[in-house]
């Protein structure tokens, strides 16, 4: 038996050892049957989460051989080398298992809803209800046919660029089964929601990372000591993201900390941790000692730590299941149909002081934020201490965009802008048309191509080097069109809000945030085609940015008075369930979210005219100093003035002048 195949077996058997152990701990695995009650029978509950581990392990594996083929070993102008062609092939059969785990995963998780056993559940046509009606089962389908997808793209990816697709369509296949869990119905489910995903995608990148790394090493493939120093500077931020969504994750389910001691659910949840800080001293071991060890070529050390950390890795993963299938603490909810549907109470009346007092942290652009400041703040302190200058304007632009949307996103205004239309009209058009002309002045691009270093290897690909391929492809120059970006900009409005889209947003949390998303995104891509500073496929001159601007801001004009016209109210049936019962009607607050569509334009468009004379004026003055140059250089070889008009004209004056002389 090979070293890998040894290593396999000890990795399952840690993982169903831990498995096993906690569900008996918490109660999962003997549950009280109570006679004349469905009951789907020993084998769904033994093989329910055996194939949900099977499903993780599998989706770990595919999302680390993808990432060790994309960004562990060094590639060559884009193209893939030996070994990671290996791995990208080996994840298109991991990526099979994935999906045959998904689909039993499905026909278990229907056989424990209904309380059948799999025999029942398979003769009828509940299984395709299931997988094309209910939620866990279309998240599921999904996981099946991205994973099929992914093992038929994996066969014939040959370059850097397709296995980075690759990767980046694996992690998003990891999400629909957790968004659809049980955390989110929590109380909080929002921070629930948020803190799984950031959860699932760090675990992912780290374990499965670590697993293809340590297997990389006892195969002895080269490069071990470049795949190791990569890892290790993505598994510090990695394991950051696990902790800190853990811990967000755990105060959206817990209401008292007592349930850590009083519950089963938080007796594991004690243990998760106690391991998830082992492992943060074994990498702090691996950091100190034995990347040493491995960059003199004694790769011994290295690997056999590593075999350690991976088997108290999957042996937390077995944990994490059980402790899905544990029960949480009970928890009181208020008998509010707006607190399911929100996730906290009803908000008073709106009021200034409401506004600016009642804050709500969504965790998901509270990270945006955090990792918009932070890097930008990274890129200009390298900039700093290499010497070079960054223009201060530009630092103020993208944090004081930076500060808006946070103002936007987790103060009143968020609480309130899913209640009244009238708040997330405002706060739609903040995001949208104000938060965007500050970031784009800020000129991000320009500072992370500063800022960030070159590949250390000819022919790599490090961040650098990837900005410049994606700014370069083929997507990016159409979508930075002017023709396309203003479309994008002026048609997403109009069917998101006169169309059934903004109803279904408003009803699940991560239509929410897919649609405030977009705001922030589809204004950036138009005001970069205006006011951009940066670097882009496409340069309009300065009158057709005027143009273009005036033609786009009268359509905005036009959606406000249609919203103030209209008799109907949008999403009527969320605002019915919200019961309401202080401010306007549902139809007044619409017909003043209209309103404020209609004259909140005026705000971005002169601050647009300010940045845009601006520029027009240095962009001016730069020629003109190019061009004094440059007829500087002339005059010196020449003899003249160095403009070729001026020279001939002071030419036809002297000829003149020769003849009103006689001469």
């Amino acid at each position: 038996m090979t070293r890998t195949a040894r290593l396999a077996l000890a990795l399952v058997a840690a993982a169903l050892a831990a498995l096993v152990a906690a569900m008996i701990a918490g109660g999962a695995a003997f549950p009280r049957i109570i006679p004349g009650l469905p009951d789907e029978g020993p084998l769904t509950r033994w093989a329910l989460p055996v194939s949900k581990l099977s499903m993780d392990v599998a989706g770990l594996l595919t999302v680390g051989l993808l990432l060790a083929a994309t960004v562990f070993l060094p590639n060559d102008k884009g193209m893939l080398g030996k070994a990671a062609l290996g791995y990208v092939k080996a994840a298109s059969w991991t990526a099979l298992i994935w999906a045959g785990a998904s689909a039993l995963t499905m026909v278990f998780t229907l056989s424990e809803t209904l309380g059948l056993p799999v025999a029942d559940v398979l003769g009828g046509n509940e299984l395709t209800s299931f997988a094309s009606q209910v939620g866990q089962g279309i998240a599921l389908t999904l996981v099946v046919l991205f994973g099929v997808a992914i093992a038929l793209f994996s066969r014939g990816a040959i370059t850097a660029g397709a296995s980075a697709g690759l990767l980046a369509l694996a992690l998003v296949t990891l999400l629909p089964p957790a968004l659809t869990s049980h955390a989110s119905s929590s109380p909080n489910h929002d921070l629930a929601t948020t803190g799984v995903a950031v959860h699932l995608i760090s675990l992912a990148l780290w374990v499965g990372g670590l697993t293809v790394l340590v297997v990389h090493g006892m195969r002895k493939q080269p490069q071990l000591d470049v795949a190791a120093d990569r890892f290790s500077r993505l598994a510090v931020w990695c394991y950051v993201g696990v902790g800190l969504s853990g811990l967000f994750s755990v105060l959206a389910r817990l209401t008292a900390i007592s349930d850590l001691w009083t519950s089963a659910y938080g007796v594991l949840l004690v243990v998760k941790t106690v391991a998830f800080v082992l492992l943060g001293y074994f990498g702090w071991w691996h950091r100190q000692r034995t990347m040493g060890e491995l960059a003199k070529g004694r790769a011994g050390a290295f690997t056999r730590l590593a075999v350690g950390e991976l088997c108290l890795m999957f042996a937390t993963m077995g944990l994490a299941v059980a402790l899905a299938r544990t029960q949480p603490p009970a928890v009181t909810l208020p008998a509010d149909r707006a607190y399911e549907l929100l996730g906290f109470p009803m908000p008073p009346p709106i009021t200034l002081g409401n506004l600016a007092s009642l804050w709500w942290l969504d965790l998901f652009f509270a990270l945006i934020a955090a990792a918009l400041a932070g890097l930008y703040a990274g890129g200009v302190i390298r900039l700093r201490r290499r010497g070079d200058s960054w223009p201060p304007g530009r630092t103020v632009a993208w944090f004081v965009g930076v500060a808006i949307l946070v103002l936007a996103t987790q103060s009143g205004v968020a609480r309130y802008a899913q209640v009244l239309f009238s708040v997330h009209m405002m706060e739609h058009m903040t995001l949208s048309m104000l938060v965007p002309i500050f970031l784009v002045l800020g000129a991000p691009v320009t500072l992370a191509l500063r800022a960030l270093k070159p590949a250390a290897r000819r022919g790599d690909r490090g961040p650098r080097e990837w900005l410049n391929v994606i700014l370069h492809s083929r997507f990016v120059k159409v979508l930075t069109h002017p023709a396309v970006a203003t479309t994008i900009f002026i048609v997403s409005t109009y069917a998101l809000y006169f169309t059934p889209l903004f109803a279904a947003a408003m009803e699940e949390h991560l239509g929410h945030i897919v649609m405030t998303l977009h705001f922030l995104l589809s204004g950036s891509l138009f005001f970069w085609v205006i006011i951009g500073v940066d670097p882009a496929p496409h340069k309009l001159p300065h009158v057709g940015r005027l143009l273009t601007l005036f033609v786009t801001m009268p359509f905005h004009a036009f959606f406000g008075i249609a919203l103030m016209m209209m008799g109907t109210v949008i999403a009527a049936d969320w605002y019915e369930q919200l019961g309401r019962t202080w401010g306007a009607s549902p139809l007044l607050d619409q017909q003043d979210g209209g309103a404020i569509a209609w004259g909140f334009g005026e705000i971005p468009t002169l601050i647009v005219l300010i940045a845009l004379a601006f520029q027009w004026y240095s962009d001016d003055d730069r020629k003109a100093r190019r061009a004094d140059r440059r007829a500087d250089a002339v005059a010196a070889r020449t003899g003249g003035t160095g403009d070729p008009e001026l020279d001939s004209y002071n030419d036809y004056l002297a000829k003149l002048n020769r003849r009103d002389r006689g001469e």
